[in-house]
């Protein structure tokens, strides 16, 4: 080969290098344009993450009366619905007091009763005093007629006494009438006391039954009220004993056993109620500049794949980092530390109809994208 014709072929190699660079400059070039405009015109309306999972509001069942544990309903994964009984605590004690519960408010009920009677006996015996009051008047007026009368009698005898005309003796007989009337008064005015006082005392034993029943009926009555209130709250330890779900949802960590003695605030069992469940989606701090509640959400699952999608909304952001809320939180105040990007969690969700048709665990795995465009 000549020496003119290794020239010729380097360049034309060259050329065709050339060729190939820009075509492939190009290319990089439209892709590079195409993605920006896809962004623009697409993903850059949405944030994502993958750091996200399943959460519900779980319903802890405690024992509500103490006591053994006799019967138990339910397993662990069992579905149960609200009000469900779970278990049973042997209620022979609270049977007994029902019983006596039931005893006392009879009794209040009789007793208050026995008031009412008594405001009517009352009532007569205060009667009964006050006619003794007017008795005791009635005779302290003729008392007071008679010593007036022998008063009289005296001083005329005394007046005659200087002339001759009365005796010694029917003297001696004017003063002791005299002091008889007087002594008799005297008596009077005490018996008139004494009746003051019978009247009096009868007066406040009425007044103070009065108290007892006054404004209310038997069964308004307070005492009436507080024995019913106890025997309410018996009644309500007795139908404690059975342990119902308080929620629909899955049994999960029961810890009962038959014959164990649980004390009043003793855990059972929770139930998760999966049908109410939300997604906690932990986002980068600098990927919440546009997320607001109410805006669409899609998630995928681990659980079920990209096969199925779950539609939910934006609730509301939590109104802290997971780190400000963990149990040992960064010590930034120092002054060694490295920043790093935080997490707030956004709480979604979902739509009943969609977990009803896919049920979910709580702590499951998510995928979370939010259409920030909508706002």
């Amino acid at each position: 080969m000549s020496d003119s014709a290794q020239p010729n072929g380097q360049a034309a190699a060259n050329t065709k290098r050339r060729r190939q660079l820009t075509l492939l400059a190009g290319v990089v070039a439209v892709g590079l344009v195409g993605y920006g405009a896809w962004w623009l015109a697409f993903d850059s309306h949405y944030v994502e993450t993958d750091d996200a999972y399943v959460g519900a509001e779980i319903a802890q069942v405690t024992a509500l009366s103490p006591g053994p544990v006799s019967k138990i309903f339910v397993v662990e994964t069992q579905a149960v619905k609200a009000g469900d009984p779970l278990i049973v605590i042997d209620d022979a004690d609270a049977r007994i007091a029902v019983a006596q519960a039931e005893a006392a408010l009879g009794q209040a009920e009789r007793k208050v009763k026995g008031y009412f009677a008594s405001d009517t006996a009352l009532a007569g015996q205060f009667n009964a005093r006050q006619a003794d009051v007017e008795r005791a008047d009635a005779q302290i007026a003729a008392a007071k007629a008679d010593v007036e009368r022998a008063r009289v009698d005296l001083s005329r005898r005394q007046a005659l006494v200087g002339q001759g005309a009365v005796s010694g003796d029917e003297l001696t007989a004017a003063q002791n009438r005299l002091a008889n009337a007087q002594a008799a008064l005297t008596a009077a005015q005490a018996v008139r006391a004494q009746a003051l006082a019978n009247r009096d005392a009868a007066l406040g034993s009425r007044e103070a039954n009065t108290v007892l029943i006054s404004g209310a009926s038997v069964g308004e009555n307070p005492e009436v009220k507080a024995a019913r209130a106890r025997l309410d709250a018996a009644r309500l330890s007795l139908a404690r004993t059975v342990v119902r779900a308080p929620v629909d949802g899955v049994v999960a960590r029961k810890s009962a056993q038959v014959g164990q003695q649980v004390a009043v605030g003793a855990p059972l069992m929770v139930v998760v109620p999966t049908a109410q469940a939300y997604v906690d989606a932990n986002f980068k701090e600098v990927q919440l500049k546009k997320v607001v509640p109410g805006q669409p959400v899609e998630l995928t699952s681990d659980l079920y794949g990209g096969s199925v999608k779950f539609h939910g909304k934006v609730r509301g952001l939590a109104g802290g980092t997971g780190s400000a809320f963990s149990l040992i939180p960064a010590q930034n105040a120092s002054g060694n530390w490295i920043k790093v990007v935080q997490r707030v969690p956004v709480r979604i969700t979902l739509d009943p109809a969609e977990l009803a048709k896919h049920p979910l665990r709580v702590g499951l795995s998510m995928k979370a994208k939010i259409d920030v465009a909508q706002r």
